[in-house]
């Protein structure tokens, strides 16, 4: 038998309806629409606004329209996994509620949260379940809420996030497509410089920390943004070599959307013809765990079977790497 390789085999994505424009953001904040676009790239961000709906919301959307595009038994999907920093709540799963809600009743289900990394290092979980040869049907999403830990007075994080999940299904393969190699980091002392102080463990919610705005995300642009441009760029270069790649043989660079300089920076440094690098961040800001998957939903119908892509991420914590997968389908 030939050696199971894990292949994504349909991609499904949802974005709320409200976009929060940077003319918008000029009426909120001391910012505007040129430093914002020289800055980062972003245009506009979605935001999901209805009283109630969390992450779940939005990874349910995603995977129904994953569903629908490939005409699946939900039932058949054997684990979800829900790649996120928003979870609904603490202690309840919000994979589990997504996976009941769309219908996968025989799957077993839970959260992985790398920040930005999230779905980068679900790619690699998943296709670990895939490779065993027990499992055939693995539904990943990656789904942020950013919106619910963003304080929109703070003009440093406001510009930058936005809302939306994405879904991708793996399955075997026995051509040898999928997941060929990654290269996964992450070193903790970045902790200080981004993320949303209280609300965990370490410092529980209270008023005072409310009233000052301590739950909102912190984020120290100048150090998250010279690590970013140095991890993601190294570890793509590092993937490229170990597998004997030039960057003629390279299709798509799917890089996390977090800064369009970062992505540019990480293209830059393998020598990339921009023609073959992803690029959304203009329409949906950092989505942080959704911003892969949207890419190959925006990107799907110009993905070719057998198609070289390397995928690239950093996030809070520090958290980092890169994967090499070679697309299943033609669209």
């Amino acid at each position: 038998m030939s050696k199971i390789t894990a292949a994504i085999t349909g991609v499904g994505a949802y974005l709320p309806e409200y976009k929060l424009t940077n003319q918008i953001l000029e009426t909120m904040v001391d910012t505007n629409d040129e430093w914002i676009t020289t800055r980062t790239g972003i245009k506009e961000r979605r935001i999901l606004k209805e009283d109630g709906k969390g992450t779940s919301y939005l990874a349910i959307k995603a995977a129904q329209d994953l569903i629908d595009k490939k005409g699946i038994d939900p039932k058949d999907i054997e684990l979800v996994i829900v790649a996120t920093a928003t979870p609904d709540m603490k202690a309840a799963s919000t994979a589990a509620f997504t996976a009941t809600n769309i219908g996968a009743t025989n799957a077993f289900s839970f959260d992985l949260e790398a920040a930005c990394s999230s779905f980068l290092f679900g790619m690699s979980v998943a296709a670990r379940y895939i490779e065993s040869g027990k499992y055939k049907n693995v539904l990943l999403i990656g789904a942020d809420k950013n919106s619910s830990m963003i304080n929109y007075k703070d003009r440093a994080t406001c510009i930058i996030f936005g809302d939306g999940a994405g879904a991708v299904l793996f399955e075997p393969n026995h051509e040898g497509l999928g997941l060929q190699d990654e290269l996964l980091r992450s070193n903790g002392e970045g902790r200080e410089f981004l993320h949303a102080q209280y609300g965990g463990s370490s410092y529980p919610s209270t008023p005072e920390a409310i009233a000052e705005g301590k739950h909102f995300v912190f984020q120290e642009g100048k150090t998250v943004f010279k690590n970013a441009v140095f991890n993601m760029a190294d570890v793509t270069e590092r993937i490229l070599e170990r597998n004997n790649l030039t960057n003629d043989d390279i299709s798509w660079l799917a890089a996390h959307q977090a800064n369009k300089r970062i992505i540019e920076a990480t293209a830059n440094r393998v020598s990339l013809d921009p023609a073959k690098v992803m690029m959304n961040i203009h329409k949906y800001g950092n989505t942080t765990s959704a911003t892969l998957p949207l890419l190959l939903h925006d990107y799907e119908s110009q993905l070719k079977k057998d198609d070289k892509i390397i995928f690239a991420a950093f996030g809070g914590g520090f958290t980092w790497g890169s994967i090499y997968l070679k697309w299943a389908y033609n669209s």
